[in-house]
């Protein structure tokens, strides 16, 4: 029983986040943009964090050496890009194939660590490469002509928000090896929220805490920041890597499934096989990782 409550957070963890880029396609259909939702994530996100953990991370404060600080830097900025981009992608495709692009990230990485002599190529990597952008294809419906619901925009947006997770999971892995981990996400959220707090129209954030919507913005960030993490980093301690790969695919699941059965959107046969494909083939790649 004490061996499941690991799985069980990080999967808990993944269900949220999985909700959460849902309510970010409800947001956007309520013509908010993707700017000022991801902006409300994040900077409630920071709140509930900074109420959770604050005790914890001020006992920690001067343990925050240069290392730790400019590797959470990264994060923050990786993380930026990664909700910036998954927003923008669920608003020009759909939450289902915007949260399976961004699920690919895995993939980029090895790539990127085999181009880079990082990693030795082997057959079995390259075909769940080759099968991954097969899946991409007929997720986006590329050579029918992108479908209805999808834009070249979009699906680079995507694609752009899986290289930003690589990036955030990259630093903030170095950023924890040289302190304490809520240390680093508390910072690399802060760092987030100062960089979307410069891009977004400042107008329009103003007029979301007037706004009807203003339920769904705080729930966004409770469920997509603050909660999920607060179940997630614990739930990582204790679950080998394997495990937590294969239970995170519950993400895109419950993405896809929200924009399916909440926001009414649709996927044609070819774009749900090239969405299993990406997630299967992406778990069974993470799992495998050492």
């Amino acid at each position: 029983m004490q061996n499941a409550i690991g799985p069980a957070l990080v999967m808990l963890a993944a269900f949220l986040w999985g909700i959460s880029g849902g309510l970010a396609g409800l947001l956007m259909d309520h013509d908010w943009s993707p700017a000022v939702v991801t902006f409300y994530r994040g900077a409630v996100g920071l709140v509930c964090l900074l109420l959770g953990w604050l005790p914890h991370t001020v006992r920690h404060v001067r343990h925050i050496n240069r290392r730790l600080l400019a590797w959470a830097v990264l994060a923050g900025l990786g993380v930026a890009g990664n909700l910036t981009f998954y927003a923008i992608a669920i608003d020009r495709t759909s939450v289902a194939i915007a949260a399976t692009l961004m699920y690919t990230a895995p993939v980029h990485v090895f790539a990127v660590a085999c181009l880079t002599g990082n990693e030795r190529p082997t057959l079995g990597k390259g075909l769940a490469i080759a099968l991954v952008m097969i899946g991409i294809v007929l997720l986006t419906d590329v050579l029918g002509g992108g479908g209805q619901a999808v834009t070249l925009v979009g699906v680079a947006a995507g694609l752009a928000s899986a290289l930003s997770y690589a990036l955030f999971i990259f630093a903030f892995q170095r950023s924890a090896a040289h302190g304490a981990m809520t240390s680093t996400l508390i910072i690399a959220f802060a760092v987030f929220s100062i960089v979307l707090g410069l891009i977004m129209n400042r107008g329009e954030a103003v007029q979301a805490l007037y706004s009807s919507d203003l339920q769904l913005f705080l729930l966004l960030g409770l469920l997509g920041a603050g909660l999920s993490f607060a179940v997630y980093l614990p739930g990582l301690r204790r679950t080998p890597a394997t495990i937590a790969s294969i239970v995170a695919m519950i993400e895109p699941v419950t993405a896809a499934l929200f924009g399916l059965l909440v926001l009414g959107e649709s996927l044609d046969l070819g774009q749900a096989a090239g969405l299993a494909l990406i997630v299967i083939t992406v778990t069974v790649l993470s799992a495998r990782r050492p």
